[in-house]
């Protein structure tokens, strides 16, 4: 039987339960969902589902990444709700390349773990799944694990094996009109134009769950522990001189102001810091950065292009503002600095949210 695999959290409950169910019929997992978007968030589910799949044994194979067929497919259903017309061409999609790639195996029976997932129609996903099945020439299978507390017994079989518990369903559309019933920002779809791995970002999950497959071969016993805290992004910023030239400049991680426009003037600069009139701007000289983060830039631009980690960032923070409280003060790294006036264009988001740290355990 072939199992088309959406998710770890879907399938470590649904194939374990598939398995008791039809004892004699060996299973296959086919990952194939284009309309992960992201395309990191794709590698992190991929990469759990592979977790996973060595937990229980079974053998996995992953479909190609054609995102842009799939966007091609549900054009102009962009706006459908959850359970829509769709999610109906979604499924079609996906369950479609699951038959061929089962039939390219040999396999006679498929079914998908999408049937475990509550956001999704069991109605809706049988009749996908037969449409597909009678086109060619397969059989299905269309359990129903939800009823009788499976639901709640699937989320915490998934929490107790720590996986990869995703918080939207996949795709951009649906990602976006949940964010926007949350009144969250969407920072999935916000990547810094800088090789920069943020916190809270799907980067920062692909090396956690990463670090967890590693603990897992080494055997060191762990946990994942969640943790509250301010994150941040940098949406738009750039300088300006009173000679309206811009001005190569580097913004730190928590740098905000309460207009996007700040019109000021540095009034003093005392060992390579400017300290401007307005929004509480610190102007810091490359010079003065590297004396304190122990790094050796020549400029802004190279800053630019090879960006310095967070905890970089944040320790140059907690040397200019040493107090007990996060500052949220505007640092502006630049290559020299004059008593002159400047024009500072900034435009930045931050917001409560939760990360999860890897604890090991002695």
């Amino acid at each position: 039987m072939l199992v088309h695999i959406c998710c770890s959290v879907d399938s470590h409950f649904f194939l374990q339960k598939l398995r008791e169910a039809y004892p004699d019929e060996p299973l296959i997992g086919f990952f194939y969902d284009p309309n992960i978007h992201p395309y990191d968030e794709y590698r992190l589910r991929l990469l759990d589902v592979r977790r996973s799949c060595r937990k229980l044994g079974i053998v996995l194979w992953e479909g190609s990444y054609d995102y842009e067929a799939w966007i091609n497919a549900v054009r102009g259903l962009e706006y459908e709700p959850e359970k829509g017309k769709r999610c109906n061409i979604c499924f079609d999609n996906r369950l479609e390349e699951s038959a061929k790639k089962a039939l390219e195996l040999g396999e006679k029976i498929i079914t998908t773990t999408l049937l475990t997932s509550p956001k999704k129609s069991l109605q809706q996903l049988e009749q996908a799944l037969e449409t597909i099945a009678q086109k060619y020439g397969l059989a299905i299978v269309v359990p129903d694990f939800r009823k009788d507390g499976g639901t709640q017994a699937q989320f915490a079989l998934a929490r107790d094996a720590m996986l990869y518990h995703q918080n939207y369903c996949g795709c951009v559309f649906a990602l976006a009109k949940q964010r926007e019933q949350q009144k969250r920002f969407a920072d999935e779809l916000c990547s810094p134009l800088r090789p920069q791995c943020l916190s809270g970002s799907i980067e920062e999950r692909l090396r956690l769950y990463e670090a967890v497959i590693c603990a897992e071969e080494e055997r060191r016993p762990f946990r994942l522990v969640r943790e509250k805290f301010l994150n941040y992004r940098l949406l738009r910023a750039w300088l300006q001189n009173d000679a309206q030239e811009i001005v190569p400049s580097y913004i730190l991680f928590y740098s905000t102001c309460q207009k996007k426009v700040s019109k000021t003037r540095v009034a003093f600069i005392a060992s390579g810091v400017g300290y401007a009139t307005k929004e509480e701007i610190r102007f810091v000289t490359i010079d003065r950065f590297n004396e304190t983060a122990n790094t050796c830039f020549c400029d802004v631009k190279e800053m630019l292009r090879n960006p310095p980690d967070l905890e970089c960032e944040m320790k140059v923070r907690a040397h200019l503002f040493p107090s007990a409280v996060l500052s949220l003060s505007p640092i502006i790294i630049v290559d020299t600095l004059d008593e002159r006036e400047y024009t500072l264009f900034l435009e930045s988001v931050s917001y409560p949210d939760i990360r999860e740290n890897l604890v090991f355990i002695s």
